[in-house]
C-alpha cells in the first residue's frame, strides 16, 4: 500500500485528496441537478408528479442496494482498479441520461448511475483512510466532503444555466465529460492502493458475514441515526421558507448559495478539529450544538431575508458538518481488510436513512391553502430526538463509560 505520511511531498497528497473531492463533486452534482430540473423534464417528457418522484428514488435506492452487495467483493480488488471501473460505469450512465428519449430510458440510467455512485463513494473514502494516516485522516475527509458544498455553490446553478441555455440533456453530457476527464487524471496520478489485499487478518475476514458484526453494525446505526434526523428536514426547508418564512422563489438560490458557501469553508475546519480533539468528541459536539438550529429554524416566524438566511447558513454549516467526524470515526473502527464493503454497507445505511427520512417527513406534514408547510415545528422536535439518540449510539459505539472523545486508533 502507498502511505502518504508526513515524509512524502504534501503536494501529492493534496493532489490525491482533491482528485477524490473531484470524483465525489460530480455525482453528488448528478444527483442534486435532477431535483432543480423536475419542472423542465415534466414538461418536456411529460411526466407526472409520481414518475418523476421514482426517478429521483431511484438513484438512492439502487446505491443502498449496491451497498450492500459490495459486501460480497469490493475488498477483493485493487482500490484504484476498483475505482476506475465504477466511475466508468457512472460516466456512460451519465451519458445515457443525456441520450434517453423517453422516461423509462432515463429511469434506467439514474438506476445504473446510483449503483455506481453509491459504491464510488464507499471506495473514496476508504482510499483516503488507507492511504492518510490517522492524525490527518479527519482533515483529508473534510476536504473530500468540499465536493457537497461545492456542488450547491457551482455545478448545480451551473447545470440549470445549461439546462435552460441548451435544454435538459446538456447538463448530463458536460458532466459526463467533465467527469471523464477526471477519470484520466485518476488513471494517471491516483497511485496503487492495495495494502488491504496483503495486510494479514482473521482466517475469515473474508467472508461477508465478517462485517455484520454487532460492534460494527453500530457504526451503520449511528450514520443511519445521524443522517435520518437530517434529512426529516433538509428537503422541506425550501418549500418552507417560500411558504411559512415569507421567501419569494428568487430569493431561495441566494440563500442556498450562502449556506453552501459556509459549508465550503467550514467543512476543512471541522475535519482539522476531527484530528486534533479526536473524531468522536467533535461529533458529540456537533449532534449537541444542531439541536438550537434545529428548533430555531422550524420554529422561525415571518423574518426578513438576512435573518432567514443567518439561521439557514447555521442550520447547514453544523448539520453537513456531523458527517465529517461521524465518517472518520466508522472509517477508522475497522480494518483495512474489511474498509471497503464496511463503508459500502455504511454509505447504504446513510442513502437509505437520507430516503425513509425525506418519506417520513412528507407523511408528517401537510400543506395549507395558502402554501404554508404544517407540521414544520414537532418535525423539528423529532430531529432533536433523533439527535439525542445519535449520541446515546455514539456513547456505546466508542466505548467510553466516563466521556466521549479520544481519539480511536485505527
Amino acid at each position: 500500500m502507498t502511505v502518504l505520511s508526513d515524509a512524502s511531498p504534501a503536494a501529492r497528497e493534496r493532489t490525491l485528496l482533491w482528485l477524490l473531492a473531484a470524483v465525489q463533486f460530480t455525482h453528488v452534482v448528478d444527483f442534486m441537478m435532477l431535483m432543480p430540473l423536475g419542472p423542465l423534464l415534466m414538461q418536456r417528457l411529460e411526466l407526472s408528479a409520481t414518475r418523476f418522484g421514482a426517478l429521483v428514488s431511484a438513484y438512492t435506492l439502487a446505491s443502498a442496494a449496491m451497498g450492500v452487495l459490495g459486501v460480497f467483493w469490493l475488498d477483493r480488488l485493487e482500490r484504484k482498479r476498483t475505482l476506475l471501473m465504477l466511475y466508468a460505469g457512472f460516466i456512460t450512465a451519465t451519458l445515457l441520461c443525456g441520450a434517453a428519449t423517453g422516461a423509462v430510458g432515463l429511469l434506467l440510467a439514474r438506476t445504473v448511475a446510483g449503483a455506481c455512485a453509491g459504491l464510488m463513494g464507499a471506495v473514496v473514502i476508504a482510499i483516503v483512510s488507507d492511504v492518510v494516516p490517522a492524525e490527518r485522516r479527519g482533515q483529508a475527509i473534510g476536504t473530500v466532503m468540499t465536493a457537497y458544498a461545492l456542488s450547491a455553490v457551482v455545478g448545480v446553478p451551473l447545470g440549470l444555466g445549461l439546462a435552460n441555455q441548451w435544454g435538459w440533456r446538456a447538463p448530463f453530457v458536460v458532466l459526463a465529460g467533465l467527469a471523464g476527464l477526471v477519470w484520466l487524471l485518476l488513471l494517471r496520478f491516483l497511485p496503487r492502493v492495495d495494502g488491504h489485499l496483503t495486510r494479514s487478518a482473521t482466517p475469515d475476514a473474508s467472508a461477508p458475514s465478517s462485517v455484520f458484526t454487532p460492534r460494527l453494525a453500530l457504526g451503520w446505526g449511528l450514520t443511519f441515526t445521524v443522517v435520518f434526523a437530517s434529512f426529516l428536514l433538509i428537503p422541506y426547508l425550501g418549500a418552507f421558507m417560500v411558504g411559512n418564512l415569507g421567501l419569494s422563489l428568487s430569493d431561495l438560490p441566494w440563500v442556498y448559495l450562502a449556506g453552501g458557501a459556509a459549508t465550503l469553508v467550514s467543512s476543512r475546519w471541522i475535519g482539522r478539529m476531527a484530528d486534533r480533539l479526536g473524531p468522536s468528541r467533535v461529533l458529540a459536539g456537533l449532534l449537541v450544538a444542531t439541536m438550537a438550529p434545529h428548533l430555531l429554524f422550524t420554529h422561525l416566524p415571518v423574518s426578513p431575508l438576512p435573518v432567514v438566511a443567518a439561521v439557514f447558513v447555521l442550520f447547514m454549516t453544523l448539520t453537513s458538518g456531523r458527517a465529517i467526524p461521524t465518517m472518520a470515526l466508522v472509517a477508522s473502527r475497522v480494518p483495512p481488510s474489511l474498509r471497503g464493503r464496511y463503508l459500502a454497507v455504511n454509505m447504504a445505511a446513510s442513502d437509505g436513512a437520507s430516503g425513509l427520512a425525506a418519506w417520513m417527513g412528507g407523511l408528517l406534514l401537510s400543506t395549507a391553502p395558502d402554501g404554508a408547510l404544517l407540521g414544520f415545528g414537532p418535525l423539528g422536535w423529532l430531529a432533536v430526538a433523533l439527535s439525542a439518540l445519535s449520541l446515546g449510539l455514539l456513547w456505546i459505539f466508542d466505548g467510553r463509560a466516563a466521556r466521549l472523545g479520544a481519539t480511536p486508533t485505527p
